[in-house]
């Protein structure tokens, strides 16, 4: 059996040598105060919640992508989106849904294959797909009806279908 005869002295040393410098390091880490975490809610004003089945951000373009069963909800706007695709541009702070879209807004709605929304401006492009239109339904209050002026149109629930429901075969 061999053992190592190392000095005391020396085992001290070494000790201290790693000793100290983990000390140095945890006295200056710890010095200043720790600042509680804030984050974003879906309740904030402004913010924007996506859910998909897949996300990606590149932050050197300011892109955020979305993909899959896209389901988008911003709040102050008061819009809600279905689509396979949405594409955030933050810098150009613009939105592109595509894919089957469908888009509501206060009652309104609009469908179709690409939207672009505008976020500046508040404004919405749509394009269909090839051969098919874009389809929008707009509340448009009566202005000969007292009853009609007062009120805001009520919102209805957001239950989205596909745009061209699937045949059923006869049977």
């Amino acid at each position: 059996m061999m053992t190592c005869s190392l000095p005391f002295a020396w085992i001290r040393s070494f000790g201290f040598a790693l000793t100290l410098p983990t000390a140095l390091v945890s006295a200056i880490a710890f010095t200043t105060p720790l600042q509680p975490a804030k984050g974003q809610t879906a309740g904030d004003s402004g913010a924007l919640t996506i859910n998909s089945d897949v996300q990606e951000a590149n932050s050197e373009t300011g892109v955020f992508t979305a993909r899959g069963n896209v389901q988008l909800a911003y709040p102050s706007r008061q819009i809600q989106a279905t689509s396979a695709q949405a594409q955030y541009f933050s810098r150009e702070r613009r939105m592109v849904l595509s894919g089957d879209v469908y888009v509501l807004q206060q009652g309104n709605s609009i469908r179709g294959e690409t939207v672009t929304y505008l976020i500046d401006e508040g404004r919405f492009i749509a394009t269909p797909k090839a051969g098919t239109q874009v389809q929008s339904i707009y509340i448009v209050a009566d202005p000969s009806s007292p009853a009609a002026q007062p009120a805001a149109p009520a919102i209805p629930s957001f239950t989205p279908q596909p745009a061209n429901p699937p045949a059923t075969p006869a049977p």
